[in-house]
C-alpha cells in the first residue's frame, strides 16, 4: 500500500455511529444514544482514519473549555492492527490536545503504552454489574432534573469535571429511553445521577452526591426505572471507599475495569462525593 492511501480526518457525525459499532464489538456497551451527546460536546473532537476510502481507525479528543481534553474511542479494526494506522492517528489527536492536560480510561493492558505519551495512572475505574427494579426510595427529596433549573445543574456538576461540558450535559440529561434524577436538601442540589439505555441492559452515569445516604437514594431510584432483572451497570472510582460499599451492599460484581490516566497534573475532583463516571468514552 503507498503511504498516502491512509488518511485521517475529522469525522462526520453519522461516522461517531461507526466508532460505536466498533465499540460495542470490543464488549464496551455504548449507550444506544451516546453519539448524538458525544457530537455535541465537540463536532470537531473525532477522527477517523481511512485506507483507500474505507474506515480502519477511530479516536476522540474531545475540548472541554480551553485546559482539559479527554480521550477515548481509540479503536482500529482487528484486521488493520500492528501497522502502524493506531500510532498515527494517536499522535494527530495528541496533537489536537496539545497544551491541554488530557485524561483518558484506558484498558490496563495498554497503560504500559499510555505511560510512554506521558500518561500517569490517578487510579482505577471498576464497573459493577447489578439488577434492575426493586423500590423507588419514599420521601427522599428526589425530583427529575427536568424540573430543576439547568444553570443549577451545570454549577453542579463543574466541581466533578475539569472542564465547561454544557452543550454535552444538555444533551446528556435530556436523551430518550434514560432517567435523569436529582436530589435536592434545603431547596438546592445535593446530588444528580443518570440512567441510561445501552446496548445491553442500563449504565447509570454520572451519580454525584454529597453523601454516601443521598448517592444510594439515587442510586435505587435510578435503577427502579431499569426493569426487573435488567442488567444494571455502575462505573466507580476504586479508591472511593462508600462507592465500594454502595456495589457490594446490592451484590453487584466486577465486570470489567480500566484505568484513569491523566497528562500533566491530576485534576483535583472531589472523588469521596464521585460515586459514578458519566462515561469512560468522554470523561
Amino acid at each position: 500500500m503507498q503511504k498516502n492511501s491512509y488518511t485521517i480526518r475529522t469525522m462526520a457525525r453519522q461516522e461517531l455511529d461507526i466508532a460505536l459499532d466498533w465499540a460495542a464489538e470490543e464488549g464496551w456497551n455504548p449507550g444506544l444514544y451516546d453519539a448524538d451527546c458525544f457530537y455535541a460536546a465537540d463536532p470537531d473532537g473525532f477522527l477517523v482514519g481511512l485506507l483507500d476510502d474505507e474506515p480502519i481507525a477511530t479516536i476522540s479528543v474531545v475540548k472541554y473549555g480551553s485546559s482539559f481534553g479527554f480521550l477515548g474511542l481509540y479503536i482500529v479494526k482487528p484486521e488493520y492492527r500492528g501497522n502502524g494506522y493506531g500510532m498515527q492517528i494517536w499522535d494527530a489527536g495528541l496533537a489536537l490536545l496539545s497544551g491541554r492536560t488530557i485524561g483518558l480510561d484506558g484498558v490496563l493492558a495498554q497503560q504500559d503504552n499510555y505511560k510512554k505519551s506521558g500518561f500517569t495512572l490517578a487510579y482505577s475505574n471498576v464497573r459493577y454489574q447489578g439488577a434492575g427494579g426493586g423500590h423507588y426510595p419514599a420521601a427522599s427529596g428526589i425530583a427529575p432534573l427536568s424540573a430543576l433549573a439547568f444553570d443549577d445543574i451545570c454549577a453542579y456538576d463543574q466541581a466533578f469535571f475539569p472542564g465547561n461540558r454544557r452543550e454535552f450535559l444538555k444533551c446528556w440529561i435530556a436523551q430518550p429511553q434514560s432517567t435523569a434524577l436529582g436530589i435536592l436538601r434545603d431547596n438546592k442540589l445535593a446530588g444528580y445521577g443518570v440512567l441510561r439505555s445501552c446496548r445491553s441492559g442500563y449504565k447509570v452515569g454520572p451519580l454525584f452526591a454529597d453523601s454516601p445516604e443521598y448517592a444510594e437514594q439515587l442510586f435505587l431510584a435510578l435503577k427502579s426505572h431499569a426493569p426487573e432483572n435488567a442488567q444494571v451497570f455502575l462505573d466507580i472510582p476504586a479508591i472511593n471507599a462508600a462507592a465500594v460499599d454502595l456495589v457490594k451492599r446490592h451484590q453487584m460484581i466486577v465486570s470489567f475495569e480500566t484505568a484513569r490516566m491523566y497528562t500533566g497534573q491530576s485534576p483535583d475532583l472531589p472523588i469521596n462525593r464521585l460515586f459514578g463516571v458519566t462515561t469512560f468514552e468522554l470523561g
